[in-house]
Parts: C-alpha cells; structure tokens; sequence
C-alpha cells in the first residue's frame, strides 16, 4: 500500500505562515495532494474528499458533517487533545493521534531554568548588579530537595531524569504506575494529599481529563510545605485558579511558575501578571516544532498507509 496510495492531506492552523510551512514539508517527501487552511472557509472548502487531517485548534464540530464523511485520521500538532476528546460528536471510526516524545528536552529545561534561578536567587544577583553593589550571599542548592512529578509520561520521566542528575529526592504521581519503579516514592490520584505534603517543589505534567480538571485544589494547596513552589506546565484548568491566588495572598506558598492557564491568553486585567511570587510565561514550555511535528506525522503517515499501529494513539474513554 505504501507508495501507491497517496491520500488527501489537509493542514490546518490559524498561523498563515505556520500552516503552509507544514504543507510545504509534506509535499516535499512527495505527497502532492495537500491543503492548507487557516480560516473556517478554507476547512469547509477543502475538507470535502479529505482522508487526513494534521491541525492545531481545528472547527472540531465540521467533523460529524456529511463534508467530512471521508476523514479517517486525525493527527493532532500538540500533545493535548482537550478539543478533540471535548467534542463528543466526532465520529468514532476517525483515528485521533497526538505528538508524543517530543517535548520532554524543552520544558525539563524550562522547568530547570526557574528552579535553578529560584534556589541561587537569581533576581538577587541580578538587582545587585543593577545597583553596581558588591553583595556575596551563600546560596541553596537543589541537592537533597525533593521534587513531586505529577504526571510520569514522556515529559515526566526526562523531569525525573534530570532530577537524579542535582540529587534530588523524586516522588511521583501517575494513574497507571507504569513508570513508579523511577522515583523514590510513588503515589496514585488517591494519594495526592500524601503526594504533595512533603514536596519542595511540585511540577504539573498531567494530560486534562474529567479526572484531572481542577485536581490541584485550594485544600490540596494548602496540604503543601508554605516553603514550597509550583510549576505548571501540564495544563491551565489542572489547577483551580482561584484557590491558588487565595492560598498565595495568604503568603502559603512561596512561588508558582505558570506557563498555562485555563484562559490563554492570559487576559491583560488577570491577578497573576502582577503578584509578585507568581513567574508568567506565555504557553512555550515545550513548543511544537515544525521540522518535528512534520517528522512525527510523516512517520505516523506512513504507517497509517501500511496499516501499522500509529503512534500517540488517543484513547477516547482515558482522555489522552
């Protein structure tokens, strides 16, 4: 089947430049039949004959229309599948697949970046020298604090690698427990109060499922050391945001470094962007390449044309 059957690709983004670089590199391995949309026009324009769809914030509700009667696949640009699994109509026989193993270098660095800026005091050494002040002080290190990884996918197991690499102490959460013998401790959803009582430093990579909307609540805040930080770059609404600009104006928490938030992007009036042990950063944690997500997709596409099983395969009833 493969090199015979060329299927009808169609790329969507509302980036213009974005989208018509995804086309370019699928047509360049030489698969001629591919459009490029970037408004809602174009998709109901192009999706008519379309078999496979490569998209990024896609009209998910033109999906159960007759004009898509012939997709088969859907291959989301991201990680997350929120607007996919959120739409209940799109028909069950469209294959939905999401980019997986791609992610984990970016943001265990980003989330490095911050706690290794956060423990040497970072902005203290800054403003010294802004104020041209000598100011030796003793720093901490990150040796023998403990992170709690929430979430122990491909993102949270390179997070738990780097950990070992400044001797820190690893707890982690997942659901399966497939990856638990990686960490010091583990723990399941149940556990959670237990999870996060102890943790110097706790770190969001959980997939947004019914399961985990709002799973880090304001009493599960305030089960956490008043010395500790947060760091989330899972997804916005795993975290109730009211709760957490509650407990952190009473000064329990020391710090949280969000780099989603369940309104992106982040409205200019939001609390956040003026609390001042609050670190803001516009979704770009772990971004999605074109070279590599064109990768993923042209290795997924040829296994889909030699009925192979894909890679990132959505389990709709799991929610990733």
């Amino acid at each position: 089947m493969v090199g015979t059957h060329k299927p009808n690709i169609l790329v969507f983004s509302p980036i213009q430049k974005e989208v018509e670089a995804y086309a370019d590199c699928i047509r360049n391995t030489g698969f001629i039949s591919v459009k490029a949309a970037k408004t809602l026009g174009e998709v109901e324009k192009f999706l008519p004959g379309t078999e496979v769809i490569l998209g990024w914030n896609f009209p998910t509700q033109l999906l159960c229309k007759p004009m898509a009667s012939s997709v088969r696949w859907f291959q989301s640009m991201g990680a997350g599948v929120n607007d996919l699994i959120a739409d209940k109509s799109i028909p069950k026989n469209i294959t939905l697949t999401r980019i997986i193993d791609q992610f984990g270098a970016y943001i265990s660095e980003y989330v490095f970046s911050f706690l290794l800026d956060i423990v040497k005091d970072g902005p203290r050494m800054k403003q010294s020298q802004m104020e041209r002040r000598w100011d030796p002080f003793i720093s901490d290190t990150l040796k023998g604090k403990t992170i709690g990884v929430a979430g122990l996918g491909s993102i949270g197991t390179e997070l738990v690698r780097k950990a070992r690499a400044f001797d820190m102490n690893v707890h982690g959460l997942s659901f399966s427990g497939k990856q638990a013998t990686l960490v010091d401790l583990h723990f399941t959803p149940d556990q959670r109060g237990e999870f996060v009582k102890d943790l110097d430093y706790l770190v969001l990579t959980l997939p947004l499922t019914d399961s985990t909307y709002h799973i880090l609540n304001k009493d599960l805040l305030l089960a956490m050391k008043s010395s500790a930080y947060l760091i989330n770059v899972g997804r916005g609404a795993l975290i109730d945001e009211g709760g957490l600009i509650s407990v952190m104006r009473a000064g329990h928490l020391q710090g949280a470094v969000l780099d989603v938030f369940e309104t992106e992007p982040l409205p200019k009036e939001h609390v956040f962007w003026s609390m001042p042990n609050v670190f803001v950063t516009s979704h770009l944690s772990g971004p999605s390449t074109i070279n590599e997500v064109s990768n993923f997709f042209l290795e997924n596409l040829r296994r889909f044309l030699s009925e192979q099983p894909l890679n990132g395969l959505v389990d709709r009833n799991r929610g990733y």
